[in-house]
């Protein structure tokens, strides 16, 4: 079971959008994940410098990025099992990692990735007190070929879509309870906070 924007009019950043859709969604299921970024918004593009942000396109970011996963996640707790194995993930970015940015630049897309890790890892604490046996963290598919990517291919390896989503669904199966909350890239290493 999948919604999308093309195919259901499913609005990551419209609260009503995600309260309608997901209302009519019955669980329990084995897993939740939230596939969806944007990276340029209305044409904005991910600053060099501090001194190119703008409200506007920050603020779109994180609607995008960071709100939206919330507002998912907040139904993940009558959407996943209390008992029983099972993963909730959100895809993030290595780019949202504070500890590994050593070149600065692209502030609001980084902003917003590192807001999302931070929802990630609350909703693994507080979904641990009534599902004690889920998995929930934060993701990073790597370099994956899409139009979203297609700009800025030039310094990391790339991989086919399919292929990134078998690396992940390889990484949930083989994460364990006492890592809930933690971010892992799709090779199964733990990524910087």
């Amino acid at each position: 079971m999948g919604l999308s924007r093309s195919v259901d009019g499913f609005d990551i950043t419209d609260e009503a959008s995600v309260e309608v859709h997901l209302a009519k969604l019955d669980g329990p299921f084995d897993g939740l994940i939230v596939a969806s970024g944007a990276l340029e918004i209305d044409g904005a593009v991910p600053e060099k410098t501090i001194k190119s942000v703008r409200a506007q396109s920050m603020a779109d970011q994180f609607a995008v990025n960071a709100i939206g996963p919330a507002l998912v996640l907040r139904h993940a707790a009558r959407l996943l099992p209390r008992e029983g194995r099972s993963v909730c993930a959100v895809l993030t970015a290595r780019v949202g990692s504070i500890g590994d940015n050593r070149i600065g630049g692209w502030t609001s897309y980084r902003a917003a990735k590192a807001a999302a890790n931070q929802i990630v890892h609350t909703t693994a604490i507080e979904l641990a007190r009534t599902h004690p046996e889920l998995v929930c963290v934060a993701l990073h598919p790597g370099t994956v070929e899409t139009p979203f990517t297609q700009k800025y291919l030039g310094r990391h390896p790339v991989v086919p879509a399919d292929e990134a989503a078998q690396n992940l669904v390889r990484v949930l199966t083989g994460l364990t309870v006492d890592q809930t909350g933690g971010f892992f890239d799709w090779a199964g290493k733990e990524v910087a906070w």
